[in-house]
């Protein structure tokens, strides 16, 4: 039974969706910013883990940050239609039903970008950090 006042689980709802796209768009482009970089890399890492290893669990792709929001949009009486957060953030902000495996296709093509790219850079970093002190 929900016992939150519906002005309150509105405003969570807001702060979901402003949160969780913020954490998404850090995800794909934080390395671009080199003070964020190992924070990126940090923030990729959660995201994986819980998308494969909680995932083992709770389902592929599974992430807690929607888990929650589902949860508070059900107590506002929202019915979730998407099984992908992109591809609830496509259709909330564009009105635009694209197919959830496409969403889910080029979610992953650029999630493995930005991992690849962002351990790239933390490496490189982390490599020329150890090659300066020992000489």
């Amino acid at each position: 039974m929900n016992t939150m006042p519906e002005p309150f689980l509105k405003i969570i709802d807001l702060f979901f969706i402003g949160f969780h796209t913020s954490l998404i768009l850090f995800n794909v482009f934080g390395w671009l910013v080199p003070r964020w970089r190992f924070a990126n890399f940090i923030s990729l890492s959660l995201t994986a883990f819980s998308w494969f290893i909680l995932g083992i669990w709770f389902g592929w792709g599974y992430c807690v940050c929607t888990d929650w929001h589902w949860q508070i949009r059900e107590m506002l009486g929202y019915q979730n239609t998407s099984s992908s957060y992109i591809h609830f953030l496509i259709l909330e902000l564009t009105n635009i039903d694209i197919r959830e495996e496409s969403v889910d296709i080029y979610t992953a093509i650029v999630f493995v970008a930005a991992f690849l790219i962002s351990f790239y850079l933390n490496l490189r970093k982390w490599k020329a950090k150890n090659i300066r002190r020992s000489v």
